[in-house]
């Protein structure tokens, strides 16, 4: 399917309909930052959230006393969505609920995912307006991989996730399958503001927390590449790659909510951390991708 490009002078990205995923931010000197899809260990490369994130017990979930089924991450990761050029640095698609959406996400909505280049960053606007008569019930959240190592020389050991500024962070403590256990333990970094990256940090999975700064860094004190993840408004961020291999990547994932507890077929309505939409009003979530 044919990809959506945009540039400015100090970077270009590449956009495909499906998901409106991106599949590539290059800087001017050619330098790829995102992950390229390896199906050895992730085939995918930055794919956008909705309207749940992660997983639902059973692929399940309750609303108004019926059962619906949604795979992980929602319906979004492989709908096709209409794009709407901008100009040579930004583009926008959306999607509206249909017959295919309604039977698994019983909601009136429009949805817009809009990109646009400013200097060497990324911004990305979620956009979820409830075209409904009744309250509306979601997630939405990004799953961006970023190539690690970013320069030839390096090793994955060598790079950190930086944040800034330093902080206490909660992780959000999953069970063995990977749902929430309604559990949270303080999470240390490394002089108060890094985690060394380590293929064995993903061994279980991934490390989702909260209580945490907005912005965290891949960067290296060996190299001059970096990628920042700057998400003001969400109160989650995870970091993943595939789990028991020494995957060359890392996914920095901003997430406005939380998979299901564990054991539990969640009644939607109810699910306290998802974001709850009343009929006509519109919800609007920015956050960026920075490289040097």
């Amino acid at each position: 399917m044919k990809l959506f490009n945009i540039h400015n002078d100090s970077i270009s990205a590449a956009i495909s309909p499906i998901n409106a995923e991106l599949q590539s931010i290059r800087g001017k000197d050619g330098t790829e930052y995102l992950w390229q899809g390896d199906p050895a260990y992730w085939d995918r490369r930055a794919i956008n959230l909705f309207p749940y994130i992660a997983r639902l017990t059973n692929e399940t979930y309750i609303y108004e006393g019926k059962t619906y089924r949604l795979p992980i991450h929602g319906f979004l990761p492989d709908t096709v969505m209409k794009a709407e050029p901008g100009g040579d640095s930004g583009i926008c698609f959306t999607l509206a609920d249909n017959e295919e959406t309604r039977a698994v996400y019983p909601f009136d909505f429009n949805l817009r995912i809009n990109y646009q280049l400013m200097d060497n960053t990324v911004h990305i606007r979620y956009e979820v307006r409830n075209t409904g008569n009744n309250m509306m019930h979601f997630g939405i959240g990004g799953h961006p991989g970023f190539r690690v190592p970013l320069e030839s020389g390096l090793e994955f050991a060598d790079y950190v996730l930086e944040f800034d500024p330093p902080c206490s962070p909660s992780r959000i403590c999953f069970s063995e399958a990977c749902f929430v256990t309604g559990e949270t333990e303080p999470y240390s970094l490394r002089n108060g503001n890094r985690i060394p990256l380590a293929h064995g940090l993903f061994d279980h999975d991934a490390i989702v927390l909260t209580d945490v700064s907005k912005t965290v860094t891949i960067k290296s004190p060996k190299g001059t590449k970096s990628v920042s993840v700057f998400y003001p408004d969400m109160p989650f961020v995870g970091f993943w790659h595939a789990v028991k291999k020494e995957a060359p990547y890392v996914c920095v994932e901003p997430w406005s909510s939380l998979p299901s507890r564990d054991g539990t077929v969640e009644d939607i309505s109810l699910q306290d951390n998802l974001i709850h939409l009343p009929a006509g009003e519109l919800y609007v979530n920015n956050w960026t991708i920075s490289v040097t």
